[in-house]
């Protein structure tokens, strides 16, 4: 659906945060005067910097009823599409869309590379548009990353590649593809989707829009669920762009030392060769864009190095939001002793891996902190390890304890495999304070680069 054909119809914005702004902005330069209903929260209500008379804000949680008197409800990625009152008003004939179905309807004639994953989308994301615009292609980066692609519904200049981070939450809503990304599958916002399979099949709709499909070729689910796509291509092989012990391979051919990589971990060395494998599969020269992966600037709370206070090296990986994540980041920093914290918004999601993985390799200590604490240190005492253990209330509760318990040459990592939502609006939000806590210009260190059009 294009955005004009909503000018004769009942239309509500559902959820004011960063896109539900970007969409209402977006509907105001398209079509001012369409009356919209903006169901939002009074904070969201209160930092609205643009008002028509056109808008009527309702700062109560819509009900199925209320839902089911528009047309189209636009709705922001972070409300499930699983809700009752959601999957109620559909019975009743709403139709729900997205900023990112209105802008894929807008784009139809652009070339989009849409990448999704568990993990390593965003790092993805940003390599692939470094890399294009690396060879002089004019390039776009946005969507889930940090800036939503409504935000740049009319460039004065096409790009000749837009480079769209899709979280599983956007993936059904995304439109052609001529090439689809898919970094890994493993479990996750199982509140949100309900259960595994719908997050799995979720995540893997990219599949359906995209001409070309590059896929990670070590998950044997992944490769299964894929089989069937006409032009699939796999990275993370031996035949194709992989990783060893001391470099990323073309096949048989060393492309860049492991040593040269900006980006810590055997994860982010794979996370590159998803993206070199992508500029090589829209018929990009790869090889000639790979001596300039050195000067890729990491992404901030992605296993970032803050710096040393008082002997101790601080690392904020604020991004990790699954126990998985957090084993990577202390594989990337074996050797070391660590002071882990974990702990968040509680998921329900299986923390035995983690727990069996820090008693064969235990770190220095792990505190686990937030709504999740007690049910992961629970758990690490059933299981044991020769390291310490602590379980603390708040994300500040655990640095001051981490400060006390990390001997000096040590790491304070913070990775705490769960989302942010019991203490802070988000990831970036919980990095900051981690950053501000260890001593940290937050503001300095908390941005990312190349988003937008350049």
């Amino acid at each position: 659906m294009r955005i004009a054909e909503l000018a004769s119809l009942r239309v509500a914005i559902w959820g004011l945060g960063r896109e539900g702004h970007a969409t209402h902005v977006a509907l105001r330069q398209r079509l001012p005067g369409l009356a919209l209903t903006l169901f939002c929260s009074d904070a969201e209500a209160h930092f609205m910097t643009t008002c028509d008379p056109a808008d009527r804000f309702v700062t109560t949680a819509p009900t199925a009823a209320d839902l089911s008197v528009f047309d189209i409800v636009i709705k922001s990625p972070g409300i499930s599409g699983y809700c009752p009152e959601l999957i109620e008003a559909q019975r009743n004939g709403t139709r729900f869309t997205s900023a990112t179905a209105l802008w894929f309807a807008e784009h139809a004639g652009s070339r989009v590379i849409g990448v999704t994953g568990t993990k390593g989308k965003s790092t993805t994301s940003a390599l692939i548009a470094y890399l294009l615009r690396g060879l002089g292609r004019r390039t776009a980066l946005a969507g889930n990353i940090g800036m939503p692609i409504l935000e740049l519904l009319d460039p004065p200049v096409e790009p000749d590649w837009w480079v769209i981070e899709l979280s599983s939450f956007q993936t059904r809503q995304a439109g052609h593809l001529d090439l689809g990304v898919i970094t890994n599958v493993e479990e996750e916002h199982l509140d949100w989707h309900g259960s595994r399979e719908n997050y799995v099949s979720d995540k893997l709709a990219l599949a359906d829009v995209a001409r070309t499909l590059l896929v990670h070729g070590g998950q044997a689910e992944l490769l299964q669920r894929t089989a069937r796509h006409p032009r699939r291509i796999l990275f993370g092989v031996a035949s194709g762009w992989h990783v060893d012990e001391t470099s990323i391979r073309r096949g048989g051919e060393i492309a860049i030392e492991r040593s040269r990589l900006p980006l810590p971990g055997a994860h982010n060395a794979l996370n590159a060769c998803a993206a070199l494998a992508a500029v090589e599969a829209i018929g990009e020269d790869a090889m000639a864009a790979v001596d300039r992966i050195d000067g890729f600037l990491p992404l901030p709370h992605r296993l970032q190095r803050l710096g040393v206070r008082e002997s101790v090296t601080w690392i904020d990986d604020s991004i990790a939001t699954t126990p998985q994540a957090v084993t990577e980041a202390l594989r990337s920093l074996a050797g070391r002793s660590v002071t882990v914290i974990v702990g968040g918004h509680d998921r329900g999601l299986d923390w035995r891996p983690f727990a069996e993985h820090v008693r064969a390799f235990p770190p220095h200590a792990v505190i686990a902190n937030g709504a999740s604490g007690r049910r992961i240190g629970a758990l690490l005492h059933e299981v044991a390890g020769s390291y310490q253990l602590h379980t603390v209330a708040t994300l500040a509760d655990a640095v001051a304890l981490a400060r006390d318990v990390t001997p000096p040459d040590g790491t304070i990592l913070l990775s705490p495999g769960a989302p942010s939502f019991d203490q802070f609006h988000d990831y970036a939000e919980r990095g900051r304070h981690f950053a501000e806590l260890g001593g940290f210009d937050a503001d300095a260190i908390g941005q990312i680069e190349g988003l937008g059009i350049s």
